[in-house]
């Protein structure tokens, strides 16, 4: 009977891989991950971050941007020296007040594109993304009208702590 046996298991086949509940998955799967993708935005800023290293030419003396943003207010800083700081209202970050002053700055260097943000380490970031949209341009009312008027400031932004 062993014999017989060893007979019937060799002819008998193997069973073809059912994949039904496996297509069944893709078809609810597929659809909602097509979907969710829709509502997914990434946006990409290219920033440089400030080296400790000097070029190799030499240096013309010009105007150094840096907003550095701290827990008691905004200072603009050329370098060294600080330019003008603005303490916060109301627990906020003088916003309008930063951008009026780089808009002075701008008018006083026309040819600057770059700047530096400059942070300490317990600062939100909600509160960098605000600040760098300010430095990288501002909307300003056109007279006489309701519209307003994209101003381009300094859209070459490099980000690091505050020392």
């Amino acid at each position: 009977m062993t014999r017989l046996n060893r007979f019937k298991r060799g002819k008998t086949e193997t069973p073809g891989l059912d994949i039904t509940t496996f297509l069944n998955l893709m078809v609810v799967l597929i659809p909602f991950l097509l979907i969710s993708a829709v509502f997914s935005r990434v946006t990409i800023m290219e920033l440089s971050v400030p080296t400790g290293s000097g070029g190799s030419g030499p240096s013309t003396p010009n105007f150094a941007i840096e907003v550095i943003v701290r827990a008691a207010g905004i200072e603009i800083a050329n370098g060294a020296t600080v330019e003008a700081a603005f303490p916060k209202v109301d627990d906020q970050y003088d916003i309008k007040m930063l951008s009026e002053m780089l808009m002075r700055l701008k008018a006083q260097y026309p040819e600057k594109e770059d700047a530096t943000v400059l942070m300490e380490p317990e600062i939100e970031y909600d509160h960098l993304i605000q600040i760098m949209d300010v430095v990288r341009g501002t909307e300003i009312p056109v007279e006489g009208s309701e519209e307003v008027q994209r101003m381009v400031l300094f859209p070459d932004i490099s980000i690091g702590d505050a020392p």
